[in-house]
């Protein structure tokens, strides 16, 4: 099964229709967290991962907006309600299978907190005592495809908000193909977003 990875939407609706575009013909789709901004709610974004069928977990952006520091941004005449509820019917954490491969999906970490893990970080040891073949996980957006023992951890990266100068700001998303037990990334220009312009010398 090829698997659909996103994480860190951020409300970007173009970012992530890209990211499906990128992808090509999937099983399914996973989004580990922070769909909206924790201020700016987003129909779009909710509305089409929805409509995929997508498995969703919460961000550390989804439970503000979705707490009482939300109520003024949920209260604006273009919030859809439904889409709401929605949202808030999403889980912090997801244990499942597909493909024959057990997953556990968060936005930070298996283990909570909204501590920011980059690929480097000592934590992801422990996800060799793991009974999981695949860790899918967000917030860094940083992407990450790590083995820790027999477990995979996957970062998609962002499909909302470019942070990385490693792939040099560029939105990405991953496919898990289940049956290869590989990743493979799709790094991509926001198109929400003018391209990034060199100011210095001329260059570009």
């Amino acid at each position: 099964m090829r698997i659909g990875i996103v994480s860190d939407v951020h409300g970007n609706v173009p970012g992530l229709q890209a990211a499906l575009d990128h992808m090509g013909p999937i099983d399914e789709l996973l989004c580990a967290g922070d769909t909206v901004y924790q201020y700016r709610w987003s129909n779009e974004t909710v509305e089409l991962l929805r409509d995929c069928g997508a498995r969703v977990v919460l961000g550390n952006h989804d439970v503000v907006i979705l707490g009482r520091d939300g109520e003024r941004a949920r209260a604006m005449d273009h919030v859809r309600e439904d889409l709401v509820e929605w949202l808030r019917e999403q889980p912090y954490s997801i244990d499942a299978e597909v493909g024959g491969r057990r997953f556990l999906m968060a936005h930070s970490s298996p283990w909570g907190g909204w501590e920011y893990h980059y690929p480097h970080d000592p934590l992801w040891r422990k996800t060799e005592s793991l009974e999981h073949d695949v860790v899918v996980t967000g917030h860094t957006h940083v992407p990450m495809a790590a083995r820790f023992g027999q477990t995979l951890v996957i970062n998609p990266g962002s499909v909302g908000e470019a942070r990385h100068p490693g792939n040099g700001y560029r939105l990405s998303c991953a496919v898990w193909d289940t049956a290869a037990d590989e990743v493979h990334f799709h790094e991509y220009e926001d198109p929400a977003r003018p391209s990034r312009v060199l100011a210095s010398g001329g260059a570009s």
